[in-house]
């Protein structure tokens, strides 16, 4: 069983913002084998969803996302920095991740739509939720990546 946490980031304990960043890392970077500013200065903005999990008594952090306001990073609000942890693949949290986060989102920024810098093989996850693809492939650091939007209009 998850335990949903979505936190504007001033409300986030030491512990907590420490067990995000150390999973971000652990994927993005170490995983993924991808030199790249994941602390770019957007985390202090955006409100966070934290899914936190139980495992033999000691509470860990098993998925994360953040959302981010219109025109803090595009036009449309964004979700980003989508990540699960390794040892729950293939279980489907990243479905509820998502699927949390879009509710979330359209909570705090009603009428707005979404934008996602998504890794290209994972498009047609996204466009499982209503993301349409709206740019061409393009490398991120290193990743090969497409800009994905979901209208407002999706309920």
């Amino acid at each position: 069983m998850i335990e949903w946490q979505w936190s504007g980031f001033a409300h986030l304990t030491a512990a907590e913002l420490y067990e995000m960043l150390a999973l971000r890392q652990q994927v993005f970077v170490l995983e993924q084998a991808c030199l790249y500013p994941d602390i770019d200065g957007l985390d202090p903005g955006a409100h966070h969803l934290l899914g936190w999990r139980t495992l033999d008594g000691r509470r860990e952090l098993a998925a994360t996302l953040r959302c981010l306001a219109p025109g803090a990073k595009y036009e449309e609000m964004s979700l980003g920095r989508v990540v699960t942890s390794p040892s729950t693949r293939g279980t489907g949290l990243g479905r509820e991740l998502v699927a949390q986060g879009i509710a979330c989102a359209q909570r705090l920024h009603p009428g707005h739509a979404i934008r996602i810098g998504a890794q290209a093989h994972l498009e047609a996850f996204y466009g499982s939720f209503g993301f349409v693809t709206v740019s061409a492939p393009y490398d991120e650091d290193g990743i090969m990546h497409i800009d994905m939007v979901r209208p407002a209009s999706i309920i």
